[in-house]
């Protein structure tokens, strides 16, 4: 069969991604790519409708990896100024306010891990957010931490943070890692853009049944019944997802789940979430990313961690 013409959309896209590499450096912006250069501070990629939205969430992309690369692997604070907002809300509960703070962060890091280096696998952006899923690993040969952040942008610049950070383990209940992508096709970048809001109220409509009100026959109705899992403690497939729910659903019966931000691009959704087990709890921050193919759940990742007793911004964690 011959190759047939790019559709509108996808040429649209491809248009999109020149636009992006050229305000921003033809490495900049792949999923699991960044940029070796300074960011040029061009922000003609900002527009409307389709093909703007698609531009500026390159360009977004591209600013959030150069960002965090720049900062964690060389010190960099000038980047700082450049593309954070002075008045930058962080919510990381170790890291102080503002773009100063960020530029303190970025010093400290260097000076202590020289060697730091921030892996970023998957890139998505919505609206005004942007979440990268990365492997931080700050000492060469360890496996580091699974990090995700998500960034919110004001006027072209970082104007806020959050974040939730997780030690990678050993070995995992599944065998699958927290990283890696295992549902055809296995490519990192989200793809079928057209289906973003689809796949959002999908993932919305079972996030809600399963976790919020904990009905463990959503997974029945909305997941892929193979569907691969890379939370460290439980295994693929949805048995083994009905089994492990349930006796985390039994052990916390006053448990209330909370979304905070819903970020959808393509066939990716995450959903940044506040997990209070029990009146009291501090709780937990946990970011659950799900794959949707073919209107199924067909992969999971997630990164958690314990909202800490005090925070250095007093912002809290959502």
């Amino acid at each position: 069969m011959p190759p047939t013409a790019p559709t509108i959309p996808a040429r649209r896209a491809v248009v999109a991604f020149l636009a992006a590499a050229a305000v921003l450096g033809s490495a900049a912006v792949p999923a699991v790519a960044a940029p070796q250069g300074p960011v040029a501070a061009d922000h003609a990629a900002h527009g409307q409708g389709d093909y703007g939205d698609l531009a500026r969430f390159g360009y977004q992309k591209a600013v959030a990896i150069t960002v965090v690369k720049r900062v964690f692997e060389h010190g960099d604070t000038a980047v700082v100024d450049r593309y954070v907002r002075p008045d930058y809300i962080q919510h990381n509960p170790t890291a102080a306010d503002g773009a100063a703070g960020l530029k303190a962060l970025a010093t400290s890091i260097h000076q202590q891990f020289p060697d730091a280096r921030y892996d970023v696998k998957r890139v998505i952006s919505q609206g005004d957010l942007v979440m990268l899923h990365s492997n931080v690993v700050l000492v060469p040969g360890t496996k580091g931490a699974a990090v995700i952040d998500i960034f919110r942008f004001q006027g072209g610049k970082i104007a806020e943070h959050w974040d939730v950070i997780q030690n990678v383990p050993d070995t995992t209940a599944s065998g699958n890692d927290m990283f890696s992508t295992l549902s055809s096709p296995q490519v990192s970048q989200p793809l079928d853009h057209r289906l973003t809001k689809a796949n959002e109220a999908l993932v919305v409509k079972a996030f809600d049944e399963l976790i919020v009100h904990k009905d463990l026959t959503a997974l029945d109705r909305y997941w892929d019944p193979g569907y691969l899992q890379h939370n460290t403690q439980m295994q693929s497939g949805v048995p083994a997802a009905k089994a492990g729910l349930g006796a985390y659903f039994a052990s916390a019966p006053q448990l209330t789940v909370t979304p905070k931000r819903i970020i959808a691009e393509g066939d990716l959704v995450a959903i940044h979430s506040d997990y209070v087990n029990y009146p009291g709890d501090r709780g937990t921050a946990i970011l659950d990313l799900f794959r949707v193919r073919n209107g199924k759940i067909v992969e999971h990742w997630d990164v958690i961690q314990n909202v800490p007793e005090t925070s250095a911004n007093g912002n809290g964690m959502f």
